[in-house]
């Protein structure tokens, strides 16, 4: 069991299935891995009464800074990062699950500006992205051409703004909704597209206007959702991989991305005044 006073202090901002899941895996297994829960915020603080001990629920996020944290995690809205990600990154490093508010490149900007300021690190979740450390370090060493994604899903699992698909018949099968940068799908879509957003973060040289990104309905995937990656390097390279990710029918979320989350987690340790894909 680890040392409990060593242990990385969490701060978990969002209850819903995610934030459950991280707030309930914490309780269950931080003393052997090294965390512990410093604070959970939601929206309606009510949902958290039976489940989380009341010192350690926060009614307002203004009041994080009195907080003992290492690492605070955002799994709600990227309105949340827009409007007090910087504050997180003065007070602890920053786990983003809602990267794709970074699409905003001025939100961006003041997020690396943060980090580097205070030391902390800006980690941005792998989620259901595939061989996103593969697509970093081409980037770095300069041999990244190009990078598309594609994620398809069941027209229930979509959240989009404008009434996109407020349209749906079951049984209709396939249809694309949207295919260009992923710095315009981002705002459509803000709560399905994270995964293209920690691709466009790795692939910084190409960026969010740079990345294409495509989504698709398809009623057909009543049981899981697919992502599509496709990497394009010098010389005719190109890497193709496609993950077949089970889902519950409504479910933004794939079940494996859960613990892949988990998993970024357990990265959080620091690792300077940076962005760092974990």
């Amino acid at each position: 069991m680890a040392d409990r006073s060593l242990a990385l202090k969490i701060g978990i901002v969002g209850y819903g299935h995610l934030g459950q899941f991280l707030v309930e895996r914490i309780q269950r297994e931080g003393p052997e891995v090294g965390l512990q829960l410093a604070f959970v915020w939601n929206r309606n603080s009510d949902k958290l009464k039976d489940s989380v001990p009341k010192e350690l629920i926060v009614d307002n996020l203004l009041d994080i800074t009195h907080r003992d944290t290492d690492v605070i995690v955002e799994v709600c809205h990227p309105q949340i990062v827009k409007e007090f990600g910087v504050r997180f990154l003065s007070h602890a490093h920053f786990l983003v699950g809602s990267p794709s508010a970074l699409s905003d490149p001025q939100l961006e900007q003041e997020l690396r500006t943060a980090a580097k300021q205070h030391s902390k690190t800006l980690y941005v979740p792998s989620g259901a992205l595939w061989g996103g450390q593969d697509i970093q370090r081409m980037n770095d060493n300069g041999t990244l051409r190009a990078l598309s994604i594609r994620m398809s899903k069941h027209p229930s699992c979509f959240r989009l703004t404008g009434g996109l698909l407020s349209d749906w018949t079951e049984g209709e099968g396939r249809r694309v909704l949207y295919h260009g940068s992923v710095a315009k799908l981002c705002p459509i879509a803000p709560n399905n597209v994270n995964t293209m957003a920690a691709a466009a973060i790795a692939a910084s040289t190409l960026g969010f206007c740079g990345v294409t990104g495509e989504i698709v309905s398809d009623t057909a995937l009543a049981d899981y959702h697919i992502v599509e990656v496709e990497v394009t390097g010098p010389d005719g390279f190109s890497v193709k991989t496609v993950r077949q990710n089970p889902a519950k029918l409504g479910a933004v979320t794939g079940n494996a991305t859960y613990n892949s989350f988990w998993s970024s987690l357990l990265v959080c340790k620091g690792h300077g005044g940076r962005v760092f894909l974990c």
